[in-house]
């Protein structure tokens, strides 16, 4: 076998260090280098951590490399240095960590004039926060002791690896008194206020984009830590500060003061979307929205709603006279008016404040007749589906509200329903529409964009017509329809809709062994709802992904494997799979064996 025979050869590295005057540059022209520090070849980080190397390695992450280099070998080295430099071993570690001058070199890289290179913004933040992790009491003292530190940070916060700088002082500090600690050293430096203020008209749109960026991932980082903290441990300052009605009422003010912008509109309507999350965005926790008596997994501060309840008219007047766009061409046509993306931030935060069960809230998205505008955009905008996905929303959380008697007495219910029904007319709009869609296609046309949204809105109805916390009600006010309206829509119930719900069913698997399908009326899909599938799909397009996105999104293991097997049972199995058993002699698979090459090619013939 191959173990018996010497093929142990020496690094080329190793050869290299055997020589006195060998250079820093020529080890790291080695492709094995970087393997070789994390493997602890105790000769090469000797070398490494000598003094005039740990300087030009430093040196290499925070200088501009010459202009007139090949550009695809330009910031070689610098990024050699770099992952070097986070290789994470701890005699590279102590060295950067203990020693003032090193942090000192990699400090200055901050006090340039902006723009930072983004390459070796990167290579700073991500040594630097190795460091704050690996090293930290070390360099929170060093960080601390500069006044102008947070200062310079956000000076550059058009580059996105200085956000991701704040969040590693913000969540990679251990234990939790020191990073306590650090969170009032950042409230002391009034972090939060300054961020809010980069959110504003006058900034550009990257500065506004990263700063909005940032407050959202503090507000998350924030909460999953209050979540998994002991009862005695101190509340978190910067979430106290950002949930605070005055916070909330200056982030409001930059975004409607002076001239009204997109990029100002939409980043900060995403921090207020932020704050109004129950449970955090991925598949699980949509799926709260539409689930009857679901108890939520945090609640909404009154201080936020009530911070934002005096702006509703600012952003009901966007819905109105959003910011000017240019005509777009589109697979359909030119577009003379976009929907645009500040008007699609609106409609979020519609459908967020709605899930609020918020009585003044609501009360004033009804007296401003909120809806009924979304509704229009609904029609008017037929192929923006995002669009037509959060008016969706709205229309869900009207009809899917609790029905405790507690709930009742705290918000009048029939007030939304009926503004629903009757003042923005919801029945008649989904028939009219239908028929003009029926229209267009028997002329030749294409099916609208928005007709299946508008179908799966048409079913929300009937299944609350059917059983739900409104059934009553909904019932009453479909009786008040006037009578032509009410045949029209019991027709379309009958005939029309169970027609296009039949259309829409695929049968996935061979239906011999299934069930009838009157079996499923009071099942429930063990999957999660198309309603959550898109919402999580729509956040993925719109907001950036978070790290532990992929950990939230579906199922654990086990469940997945639960389901699976209610999908697929064993019964359809043509074969069982024979169980491997452990009490069977074990097959030595190093024994040697004489093969029998003839009786293989004969098999393989076959």
């Amino acid at each position: 076998m191959f173990w018996k025979f010497d093929l142990h050869t020496t690094s080329h590295i190793d050869q290299l260090l055997d020589r006195e005057d060998v250079t820093l540059r020529e080890l790291m022209e080695e492709d094995d280098v970087l393997q070789e520090c994390k493997a602890q070849n105790r000769r090469l980080l000797l070398f490494l951590s000598q003094d005039h190397c740990m300087q030009e390695l430093v040196r290499l992450i925070t200088t501009e490399p010459p202009a007139d280099l090949e550009e695809r070998s330009r910031f070689k080295f610098p990024n050699i240095a770099c992952e070097l430099l986070t290789s994470d071993v701890s005699i590279i570690n102590d060295k950067l960590g203990a020693d003032d001058s090193l942090l000192e070199v990699l400090y200055h890289f901050l006090e340039q004039d902006p723009p930072l290179n983004p390459l070796l913004a990167s290579f700073f933040s991500k040594t630097i926060g190795n460091l704050i992790a690996r090293k930290t009491e070390q360099v929170i003292t060093f960080l601390k002791k500069k006044e102008g530190f947070i200062g310079l940070v956000l000076k550059h916060i058009d580059a996105s690896a200085m956000m991701d700088l704040l969040l590693r002082l913000i969540s990679c500090v251990e234990p939790a008194p020191l990073r306590q600690e650090v969170l009032h050293w950042l409230n002391e430096e009034k972090l939060v206020q300054r961020l809010t203020e980069l959110i504003h008209t006058g900034k550009d749109e990257e500065r506004q984009s990263n700063a909005s960026q940032t407050l959202c991932d503090i507000i998350r980082l924030s909460r999953d830590q209050a979540n998994q903290m002991q009862e005695n441990m101190e509340a978190d300052p910067l979430l106290a500060v950002l949930e605070s009605q005055e916070s909330v009422a200056g982030l409001l003010k930059n975004m409607f003061e002076g001239e009204r912008s997109e990029a100002s509109i939409v980043n900060g309507t995403q921090v207020l979307l932020t704050l109004l999350e129950t449970r955090r965005s991925g598949l699980e926790g949509l799926m709260d929205l539409y689930s009857q008596g679901y108890e939520r997994s945090y609640t909404v501060s009154s201080s936020i709603l009530n911070a934002i309840e005096p702006h509703i008219k600012d952003f009901q007047q966007l819905l109105l006279d959003p910011p000017k766009k240019s005509a777009i061409l589109t697979t359909v046509g030119v577009l003379e008016q976009p929907l645009g993306n500040a008007r699609l931030h609106v409609a979020r935060l519609v459908a967020a404040l709605l899930q609020t069960n918020a009585l003044s809230i609501c009360q004033e998205l009804c007296n401003l007749s909120t809806m009924d505008l979304l509704l229009d955009l609904f029609f008017k905008y037929s192929w923006n589906n995002f669009l037509h996905f959060q008016v969706e929303l709205c229309v869900a959380a009207i009809l899917n509200h609790p029905s405790s008697e507690e709930w009742l007495k705290q918000l009048d219910v029939l007030n939304l329903l009926y503004y629903l029904f009757q003042k923005c007319q919801l029945v008649q709009r989904i028939l009219d529409a239908w028929e003009e869609n029926d229209k267009i296609q028997g002329e030749g046309g294409t099916r609208r964009g928005n007709m299946g949204h508008l179908t799966r809105i048409a079913n929300m109805v009937v299944q609350n017509l059917e059983k739900g916390p409104v059934q009553s009600q909904i019932t009453d006010l479909i009786k008040e329809l006037p009578e032509d309206c009410r045949g029209r829509w019991e027709s379309f119930v009958d005939e029309t809709l169970r027609e296009t719900n039949r259309r829409n069913t695929v049968e996935l698997v061979s239906t011999h062994n299934m069930h009838s399908s009157s079996e499923d009326d009071d099942m429930e899909s063990p999957f999660p709802n198309d309603l959550s599938l898109q919402q999580a799909f729509s956040d993925y397009q719109i907001q950036q992904m978070t790290a532990n996105f992929v950990d939230q999104f579906g199922f654990n293991d086990e469940e997945f494997s639960e389901r699976l097997t209610d999908l697929f049972p064993m019964s359809c199995c043509k074969e069982r799979i024979r169980q491997f058993d452990d009490a069977e002699e074990e097959e030595d698979i190093w024994e040697e064996k004489e093969m029998n090459y003839a009786t293989q090619a004969k098999s393989r013939t076959r």
